[in-house]
């Protein structure tokens, strides 16, 4: 089982991101909501991970804190939400945002989410609460390794601002009409926005 992983920040292509560790290049699917909070390309940065093996993949799913990653273990327990559709939560609400729907029985905000039918936000409240209750009591909310990054500006390797957006919003489940009516009303409010920007404010707006 890899845990965690401790190297240099060499890309970043939402929902993934690339490490070097000692000269191995290990790519990681973030939520959204994590990739904000990295630091530059080349910084280096410590990765709490939850390691998914498959017939025909084997997945790292990564989280700057160990609290976000035991909501995404306790998510990928209910039925019906596999790990896709967790990182797909995940990105588009913060695990605070979602315990707060969860507890306030809010099904019209998780039904905004794409792969989120009615039924399965339903489920999901009916399920999340009582295990909501044990991830609050059991887990550490420290980040990977304690390192203050400061506040940086996060960058992207990419060619655009806006397909590396509407990229990152297709890889997470989002129709293509969809995320081109987000990314392109998130580039009326702001033109000049990188593509963390973008990606940031057509979640917001879906």
């Amino acid at each position: 089982m890899i845990g965690r992983l401790s190297g240099t920040l060499i890309s970043k292509q939402p929902p993934e991101v690339m490490l070097d560790v000692h000269g191995v290049g290990y790519e990681v699917q973030m939520p959204m909501t994590c990739i904000y909070e990295l630091p530059d390309i080349g910084e280096p940065v410590s990765i709490i991970t939850h390691f998914v093996v498959r017939e025909d993949a084997q997945l790292l799913y990564g989280f700057n804190t160990f609290a976000e990653r035991s909501l995404f273990r306790q998510l990928i327990k209910a039925q019906g939400v596999g790990p896709k559709l967790a990182l797909t939560i995940m990105s588009g609400m913060t695990a605070q945002q979602f315990v707060q729907a969860v507890t306030h029985d809010d099904v019209s905000t998780l039904v905004k989410l794409p792969g989120v039918g009615k039924k399965t936000a339903e489920r999901l409240v009916v399920e999340m609460r009582d295990r909501l209750q044990q991830w609050s009591s059991a887990t550490p909310a420290t980040d990977a390794a304690s390192i203050d990054f400061g506040d940086m500006q996060s960058t992207l390797v990419s060619n655009s601002p806006r397909d590396d957006a509407l990229s990152a919003l297709l890889a997470l489940g989002y129709k293509p009409a969809q995320a081109e009516k987000a990314v392109a009303q998130a580039l009326k409010a702001d033109d000049g926005a990188s593509s963390e920007q973008l990606i940031r404010t057509a979640l917001k707006n879906m």
